[in-house]
């Protein structure tokens, strides 16, 4: 099979070793996959995942254009997608995408991923939070996000989830006038780091977390609670 979502790339080839045939330049884990790229989510090289014959191509309605799912399509290839929004959904989501791939008992880290997220570390009292995606021009998570859902349930709203759109462009002056209590910065799909995002908001605790654990939902989801939580916890949330 193709995966064409890093996430559900490491999923698979953790719980079903020699299943993927190929899968995105952007597929970084897990470390060390050896198999052939064939381009990136959005724009994928599919006459040749189509000449790679896979039983199965692995897509994302978000990460994926309608496009080049309709291109496989009509190669003749069956595409697998799927819809994650909410962390239930993307529990849901994983089941289906590892009985697909001819997983036939459910792997210890979904196991552990879902008991690390039924009591994830507490906070005093829920902040509201911006959470920029990228910059020239900013854009920031609005409604209905998978990210979004993660940092409420530990304990941060996002300022934007009741926007119109799900990721919105937003002026820096507008995110600043809102007075958050806080900015979320992780490092994709922008790479903001230390010397790259803070800057932009003086005066604002900004937290530094990996995209992995934030929009990844795979095998990261084990780890994401802790992870997101300390990075909250070094700047005083």
């Amino acid at each position: 099979m193709v995966s064409l979502v890093p996430s559900l790339t490491e999923a698979v080839a953790v719980s079903a070793p020699g299943a993927l045939i190929a899968a995105t330049d952007w597929c970084t884990h897990p470390p060390g996959l050896d198999v052939p790229r064939i381009g990136g989510t959005k724009n994928p090289k599919t006459a040749r995942i189509a000449g790679l014959a896979p039983d199965l191509v692995i897509a994302n309605e978000e990460e994926n254009r309608p496009p080049d799912i309709d291109a496989l399509r009509a190669a003749g290839l069956d595409v697998l997608v799927t819809h994650v929004r909410t962390l239930p959904q993307a529990f849901a989501e994983l089941d289906r995408v590892l009985a697909a791939c001819g997983v036939r008992s459910r792997p210890g880290w979904l196991d552990a991923a879902e008991a690390a997220w039924e009591a994830p570390p507490p906070f005093p009292e829920p902040r509201t939070a911006v959470v920029p995606i990228w910059r020239r021009p900013w854009m920031v998570l609005g409604r209905d996000t998978f990210a979004g859902d993660l940092l409420a349930r530990l304990g941060v709203r996002n300022l934007y989830a009741d926007h119109s759109e799900r990721y919105p462009r937003v002026p820096l002056d507008e995110s600043r006038a809102a007075r958050p209590d806080l900015v979320v910065l992780p490092d994709e799909p922008y790479r903001f780091s230390a010397d790259d995002g803070p800057e932009a908001f003086p005066g604002l605790p900004c937290a530094l977390v990996g995209g992995r654990h934030l929009t990844w939902y795979g095998p990261s989801l084990t780890e994401a609670p802790e992870a997101l939580g300390r990075a909250l916890r070094e700047i005083g949330v």
